[in-house]
């Protein structure tokens, strides 16, 4: 198969899908930017950004365990760890898939990084860690806006 019947055979169900819920490509758009939001606050060490995309009851699966967290919670929880580390790498392996429900009110993105953090030793001297995750996100579109309701998580 040639590239253009490729191409072809993948744009046209997504053209139809679009044209059946019109706001799915804006609302993929918003996810993909919600996305690189993070990324930024990943760098940024910026909690505030990181948190602001979170729903007010957010739930986590992660390491075994699943807890229900407020912003604020997450907020207490995250900002230790980004005022430890310096991130070298927040980086997709792959394309992330951004998946919607029929009525356009839920969503998810699933997600694969390969994550590179430098923290300092006893000493100073800096340490490197590298890690590859993939996620789940669990998007409910909340007031006109997304907002991450749940997520789950592993890591290599």
């Amino acid at each position: 198969m040639n590239r253009n019947a490729f191409l072809l055979l993948f744009i046209i169900p997504l053209v139809i899908s679009c044209r059946n819920n019109p706001g799915i490509e804006a609302s993929r758009q918003e996810i993909t930017r919600l996305l690189l939001q993070e990324r930024k606050a990943h760098f940024d060490r910026n909690v505030d950004l990181f948190v602001s995309e979170f729903a007010d009851s957010m739930l986590s699966v992660n390491r075994g365990k699943v807890n229900i967290m407020s912003p604020a919670e997450n907020k207490k929880r995250i900002t230790p760890y980004f005022g430890s580390v310096s991130f070298l790498k927040w980086d997709d392996v792959a394309e992330p898939i951004i998946r919607f429900s029929d009525d356009g009110s839920l969503a998810y993105a699933v997600v694969q990084k390969l994550v590179i953090v430098t923290y300092p030793d006893s000493l100073g001297k800096p340490l490197y860690d590298t890690t590859h995750y993939a996620w789940t996100s669990i998007y409910r579109k909340q007031q006109g806006t997304w907002k991450v309701e749940a997520n789950i998580s592993t890591n290599k």
